[in-house]
């Protein structure tokens, strides 16, 4: 029995893949999540909706693999992270929609607390930034009438996506998340891997909400019997870009990966050292094995995918994401069109939270292409900004392995390659957030004995290299720079 299944809780999607021990895909289904905006910067989740999307998906995979639960040898869940969900431990249901990692709405709190971020980013390797949990969970506490008291009295839990999908699926038995997750909410300090009381205390978060902290590949329970018709032994979890480092094999100080999905996250594997960054970079647990912490480099983007997916459904320029291939490919340039995706703020290296997106460059010869085009070519402009900070910080990758959604774009994958220099390799599974969740959970299992071992599975379907002249490269980056210039709010 080597079957492994992974649960992928996304932001825009849940999806259940089942894997064989080589890494091949033998059963999959996915289920769109919808999101809403009550205000301003805001974004929410309907937490009740993941579980049951997540019933679903589990279910379809396993019919589509043809197997049942009793021939998967271990369970693995990745998922959208620092998004916050606070539930009633008696009941089990949420006492407000889950607050979503994009929201900003806490943004005039960490304005007002910004003199805290150096010490902050000591303990946790964040900035004080919406993006992270702990000013989530305080909001919430301070908002829904009466959930401080009942937080203090022990009646409720938070979690990120995993807990609340652990919690569910063990019947309420476990309470716990792993390293990776955990070093995403701001109350986690990363160099003495537990929750810190000074942070705690900063952010007025009452210890008792707060699940276990447990190794990326370890015992998290197993599945009640009668969700899938058999226990289902967890083993394994991660955050969904740190799964996909795993995923990507980047088990090496040094190696490199980039997830395009909503949004997109850069990665880059220091090993046992925790660097910390000069350029707005974050330090990060890429995963925990054996007690032992890897560390990572992280640069995070808030908007990718969700840049076609706002084509698509706000804008209605678009029927679906892969029609930007075809629209990109059909001009030779964008005529100096630039989108700047900051429909949530700005990410690494800005962190401008209170900027906004927009496109400049229209004239009258601007057209539906330009602007799919720019909306593409903006994921590949932010990416260079981070791996230029990254350089900056004294560490640059020779190549990035990429993975997500968007790089089954062939034009884009090579205009990354243009923008960045540097070659770009696209491995034969895509879907590295879901495999390297499943690669933990056999980890956990014993099905794979080592890392080594499951190196060894990972392979390159494509090697994109530069094609542009880097002069060339560098007047479009110009551009884009100026660009960022006119909607940054901070600068």
């Amino acid at each position: 029995m080597s079957q492994l299944l992974a649960i992928d809780q996304g932001t825009t999607s849940t999806r259940a893949i089942v894997f064989d021990r080589q890494g091949r895909k033998l059963g999959t289904h996915q289920q769109e999540l919808p999101q809403s905006y009550p205000g301003d910067g805001w974004v929410e989740h309907d937490a009740t909706r993941i579980w049951a999307d997540t019933l679903a998906c589990v279910r379809g995979a396993l019919r589509q693999a043809g197997t049942e639960a009793q021939g998967i040898a271990a369970l693995g869940i990745t998922n959208q992270r620092e998004t916050t969900v606070l539930w009633d431990r008696a009941s089990g249901q949420p006492i407000a929609p889950a607050i979503v990692w994009q929201d900003r709405r806490t943004a005039a709190f960490c304005a007002a607390h910004a003199d805290r971020s150096d010490w902050l980013s000591e303990k946790t390797g964040l900035l004080l930034d919406p993006y992270f949990s702990a000013t989530k969970i305080a909001w919430l506490l301070d908002h829904v009438a009466g959930a401080r008291a009942r937080a203090e009295a022990g009646e409720l839990a938070f979690g990120t996506i995993d807990s609340w999908l652990l919690w569910n699926l063990t019947g309420g038995k476990v309470h716990a998340t792993d390293a990776s997750n955990a070093s995403r909410t701001a109350l986690f300090n990363i160099h003495r891997q537990q929750w810190d009381e000074e942070l705690l205390s900063f952010f007025k978060v009452p210890r008792q909400l707060l699940p276990e902290v447990r190794d990326s590949a370890a015992d998290f329970g197993q599945t009640e019997p009668a969700l899938f018709g058999a226990s289902i032994p967890i083993r394994g979890i991660a955050g969904d870009q740190q799964a996909a480092t795993v995923g990507q094999a980047c088990f090496a100080p040094g190696m490199t990966k980039s997830t395009y999905g909503t949004g997109c996250f850069l990665v880059l594997n220091t090993g046992s050292q925790c660097l910390r960054s000069r350029h707005k970079l974050l330090s990060t647990v890429a995963y925990r094995l054996n007690g032992q912490p890897t560390y990572a480099l992280e640069g995070s983007i808030f908007v990718a995918g969700a840049a076609v997916q706002w084509l698509r459904d706000a804008l209605h320029l678009i029927q679906s994401a892969g029609d930007t291939e075809a629209l990109a490919r059909s001009i030779t340039d964008a005529q100096g069109v630039y989108l700047v995706p900051a429909f949530t703020g700005l990410g690494a290296p800005w962190w401008d939270p209170q900027a906004r997106g927009a496109i400049f460059g229209l004239t009258r010869d601007t057209g539906l292409a330009h602007i799919v085009r720019a909306a593409l070519e903006s994921v590949a402009y932010q990416t260079r900004d981070l791996l230029d900070a990254m350089a900056a910080d004294g560490v640059r990758p020779s190549e990035l392995r990429v993975d997500g959604g968007m790089v089954v774009n062939d034009w884009l994958t090579q205009f990354l390659a243009d923008a960045l220099q540097m070659p770009v390799l696209r491995p034969r599974v895509t879907e590295t957030t879901a495999l390297g969740a499943a690669f933990l959970a056999g980890l956990g299992a014993g099905v794979y004995g080592s890392l080594e071992e499951i190196a060894a599975l990972w392979e390159q379907e494509r090697r994109f290299d530069p094609l542009m002249e880097a002069a060339q490269a560098a007047r479009m980056l110009e551009g884009w720079h100026a660009a960022i210039a006119r909607v940054r709010c901070n600068s």
